[in-house]
This record gives C-alpha cells, structure tokens and sequence, in this order.
C-alpha cells in the first residue's frame, strides 16, 4: 500500500493496494485476486476464452459453482425446470474442467449460492478483490472484501489478466447511530435506508456501512446489509472488518493458518477508516427508527413498516417518482392506505444470497417452531449451500420447517428469480427473504413482498403481511 500521509478511508485503502496503475485522473488498472463464476454465465466466459486461445492466468484463483439454473428439489439432476438449464450445466462443467478452475458442481458437498460459498469457504477474505458476473457480488463487503459484479467480458479479461480497467467511483459512509430493536434484522435496516433515501441514492459510490449498530451485526448480518447494496445503485457495499470477522473466518477451507493467519489478522485489522478520512457523501441513520420492513410495491424502495399503510403516489413530490408509485400500485393490485396488515398472501419463499444463512435459518425456525403455516399457503425454505443444509439438519431446523407446512430443499438459488424455471403460479402473492419485487421476478405476473427471514415465517402462519410481534398478540 503507498505510503500516503494523510487521512485514508477503507475504501481508498483497498483500492490503493489494488492499483496496478492509474489509467487517467479517474481509472485505474485494478489487481483482482479471485474470480467466481456460476453456470449461467460462466460458460460463456470459459468458452470465449477457449476459443480465442487465452489461458487462465492463475487457475487455483477462479471458482465455480452451480447455482441459478439448478433445480432444488430433492433429487434433482441435471436436467432442469429451466428453458435450455441443461445445456448450461453441462456447458459449464465441460469448460470449468476443461480450464483446470476449482468447480462445486451439483455433487460437490461445498455446492452452493456463489455468495454464500465464496466467504463460507474463506475464498473471499478481507481486503481481497473478488469479481463474479452477478450484481450480488457486494454480498462480500460484509467481510471487508472489495467484491463488485461484473460481466462475462469482464470475466474473460479478469481470469486472462487478473486485472480491470475500472472507473473509480466516489466514497459514500452511511453511519448507523444507536442499535436495532429487538427482533430488527440488516435486511429491515437496508429496506429502510433505500426507502428513506431512494434506490439510486448510492449511485455511483462505493459504501461503507458504519456505526454502532453495525458493529453489533453478526458478520452474517452484514453481508445481508451489503448484499443490497446493488439496490441502492452502489458500486459495493462493504464493512471494515473487526475480531468478530476475524473469529467467523478461523478454519475455513481456504482461510490463512498459523503464522499467515497471525499476519491476516493484523492486516485485516489495520483495514479500517482513519479518523478524519474523506468521504464524497455521508448519511446518518437512527437505528431506534427502524422497524420491521417489508416492501409494498415494485422497486425495492416501495417499502413502509409492516404495520404501516401503502403510501399515497399524491403525496410524492417527484413526478417521476409518482409515476412509479401509480405504476406498482396498479401492478400489485393495492390501494393507497391499505393496511400492510391487511394482505392476504398466497406463498412464503426463505432463501436467495440475501438470506440463506444459517443464522438466517434459525431466526425463521423460532418463529416457526410449534406453529403451521396458514391453510392455502405453500412454503418453501432453499438453504444458501450444502453445509448450511447439513448445519442446519444437525441442529434440526429441517424438522421444524417441515413441521411448520415448509418444503425443505437442496442449495441454489432458486425462486429468487424467474427464467423459465419454477414459479409458485402466475399473479400469487409472495413474501419473500429474496432482494428484489421487480415486476415477473418470481414469475409471471407474480406479486413479491421482500422482507426479512423472520417476517416472511410470521406472515407464512398468519396468512397475510405481518411481524414475528403479531403471533404474540
């Protein structure tokens, strides 16, 4: 890292030591140290790279896993729900092999949702740059890595390289005041901050979450919060990692040991703002404000509290900004005032790279736990990977899922996106732990509701929009 006598942030920190050299006032040529490929993409980036007789630069530093097109029922094999699925996973194994990169395919014990796997594993660590063609790379951020999505083009250059051409992009803190309430997760925390300051509000600027209510997340926690980065249009979203990071990284597959590890930790601790560091922007959030937080229309910003009202598009001063409001209103068939409370739901969906972890998993399994679901529901719980699947049967959390009226699956990604694949039925109603509402998400015409694992378990049993709080009343 350049020996710079002023204040730093942890955002110049990574990039710094990651600048090959500056490109202009603005680019630079950045060092990548992992790349991470799925079979929706990353056949086309192997196969390109094949073709035009470009080898990996460093093999052992690419990985690949099935993850979007796999189906999750128990199973499953390679031929999928998904339109043309099974020329992908093939594609992909065939060239994953072929270029020598490690791959979890789908009988791979390790297989799982990239960005679950990346940092369960320790390929992900701080201060590393990782780049995966998904725009949920920035889940990453939530272990101090400088993680960012990219596209198969990118993906190419990066394997052939090990660098980018990158545009540097402005620094952005959002300072996190005071703690959450009990039973208040990072997922309602980022609902609010896009809510309040809108989903372009982090446009063009790396984040960094900080704070003493993100001090007090569990690293899982935080890589929820930064998943969702990409929802606020940030670059990234990451957090300056601390001994809690430290402890959750010990003993991972590919985590440092004995005296690398003493000289991970005190490098990973030094990565961190210095007093008096410059940021482009800053925000402040009051964590007491926030309240469990579900979204009402079609754009992750459409969410209120979810014992609040469906906002009026009238009271909205930004045209453009009404314009969409009416628009969800009318996609999601609601009123203006209606009662989130007041929402009859169809089906319940726990998982994606949001929240798919273990701690995801239990915070669900309290809620569920001597309790079914409503009558007509269906339920479906996808674990984030292969050991938060068995974690989780250990501790019998399967049980109470399936107890409760939920399916219990195989890892991937499954409903959180729609491209030909399972859908719970076109125009149903969902609640989901996933990360985004747009229109057909989850299926033609289907209505999601996003909100946080244990939101999505109370409202899977009530039938209807509503808080782990209302099961107590």
């Amino acid at each position: 890292m350049p020996n710079c006598s002023h204040s730093q942030s942890l955002f110049d920190k990574l990039w710094h030591s990651h600048q090959v050299m500056p490109l202009g006032p603005t680019r630079s040529l950045i060092y990548i140290d992992r790349v991470f490929l799925h079979e929706r993409t990353g056949s086309i980036a192997l196969q390109s790279l094949a073709e035009k007789r470009r080898s990996i630069a460093r093999p052992a530093q690419v990985f690949c896993t099935m993850d979007h097109i796999v189906d999750t029922t128990p199973g499953r094999s390679d031929d999928t729900l998904m339109p043309s699925g099974q020329q992908f996973i093939e594609a992909t194994r065939q060239a994953a092999n072929a270029a020598g990169i490690t791959l979890f395919d789908l009988d791979h014990p390790d297989q799982g949702i990239a960005h679950v796997i990346s940092p369960e594993l320790g390929i992900a660590l701080p201060g590393t740059t990782l780049v995966c063609p998904d725009s949920h790379t920035c889940t990453l951020g939530g272990i101090g890595a400088l993680a960012w999505g990219i596209g198969s083009t990118d993906a190419e250059h990066a394997m052939a390289t090990r660098t980018l051409d990158i545009e540097k992009p402005k620094s952005m803190r959002i300072v996190v005041d005071g703690q959450l309430r009990p039973g208040v997760s990072a997922k309602d925390l980022i609902l609010h901050i896009i809510a309040r300051f809108g989903a372009r509000g982090g446009r063009g600027h790396a984040v960094e979450f900080a704070g003493p209510a993100i001090r007090a997340m569990a690293v899982e926690q935080r890589m929820t919060l930064c998943n969702m980065a990409v929802e606020f249009s940030a670059f990234t979203g990451f957090v300056a990692p601390d001994l809690k990071t430290i402890a959750w990284l010990k003993g991972r597959d590919y985590s440092p040991s004995g005296q690398a590890l003493q000289q991970a930790e005190a490098y990973w601790l030094a990565l961190k703002s210095d007093d008096g560091a410059h940021f482009d922007s800053e925000l402040h959030v009051n964590a007491d404000e926030v309240r469990a937080t579900v979204s009402w229309g079609s754009n992750p910003q459409h969410a209120v509290a979810v014992d609040g009202r469906v906002p009026d598009p009238a009271h909205c001063n930004d045209p453009q900004q009404r314009e969409g409001m009416e628009k969800a209103l009318h996609y999601m068939q609601l009123q203006a005032g209606q009662a989130m409370h007041s929402i009859s739901l169809d089906a319940a969906f726990i998982g994606s790279c949001t929240n798919s972890r273990i701690e995801d998993l239990r915070a669900a399994a309290a809620v569920l736990k001597n309790r079914h679901i409503a009558t007509n529901m269906r339920a479906v719980c996808v674990p984030g990977s292969g050991r938060v699947k068995r974690q989780a049967e250990r501790e019998g959390l399967d049980k109470i899922f399936v107890a409760a009226g939920f399916e219990w699956r195989e890892p991937g990604c499954s409903m959180c996106f729609y491209a030909g694949g399972e859908t719970f039925g076109a125009g149903k109603r969902v609640i989901s732990s996933t990360n985004r509402n747009f229109e057909g998400r989850q299926g033609p015409a289907v209505k999601t509701h996003i909100a946080s694992p244990t939101t999505v378990a109370a409202s899977a049993v009530l039938g209807r929009i509503g808080s782990a709080e209302d099961l107590q009343s």
